[in-house]
């Protein structure tokens, strides 16, 4: 009996089912044009009591015609640094059928000029994404001064 209940579990497996429900019709989207566009989206979501305390990375999700799709929150960290799971980027990319994607991240230091890790991580999810035939557009270092720093407009994407 028991050996019959193992054959049986060796055919279990889970389900995935994959689902978009999306709240706005296309046509109510915000739509980005530039970095300031994309600055004052993710400005407005993001936490202004946390913006100085601890780092955070986000990204936004683009259709094809860079309407807004959503914005996921990837992770929060220290004071100094948090994790980015190119992982979970592109799962949640995915997810949300995203043509496009824009990295964010803040330095509660005020300080907007991009580590070598800010860069070699930019890079790692790029050509990640190239495969996935994703647009990374972006990469958007916020300050608590209410300034940023564009990878694209600084010409490192």
């Amino acid at each position: 009996m028991k050996k019959l209940q193992n054959q049986l579990a060796m055919f279990q497996v889970s389900e995935i089912k994959v689902i978009y429900q999306p709240k706005l019709k296309a046509s109510e989207r915000l739509s980005v044009s530039c970095s300031k566009d994309v600055f004052n989206v993710f400005r407005q979501s993001w936490d202004m009591n946390r913006i100085q305390l601890v780092e955070q990375f986000k990204i936004l999700l683009l259709n094809r015609a860079n309407k807004v799709l959503g914005i996921y929150e990837v992770s929060s960290g220290g004071m100094s640094g948090t994790v980015a799971d190119p992982k979970l980027i592109f799962a949640a990319a995915l997810k949300g059928y995203a043509a496009g994607i824009v990295l964010a991240h803040n330095h509660p230091s005020g300080n907007l000029k991009p580590s070598q890790a800010d860069i070699n991580l930019t890079r790692k999810i790029k050509e990640g994404a190239m495969l996935l035939d994703i647009a990374v557009l972006d990469h958007i270092i916020l300050s608590p001064e209410d300034s940023y720093y564009s990878f694209a407009d600084e010409g490192l994407l």
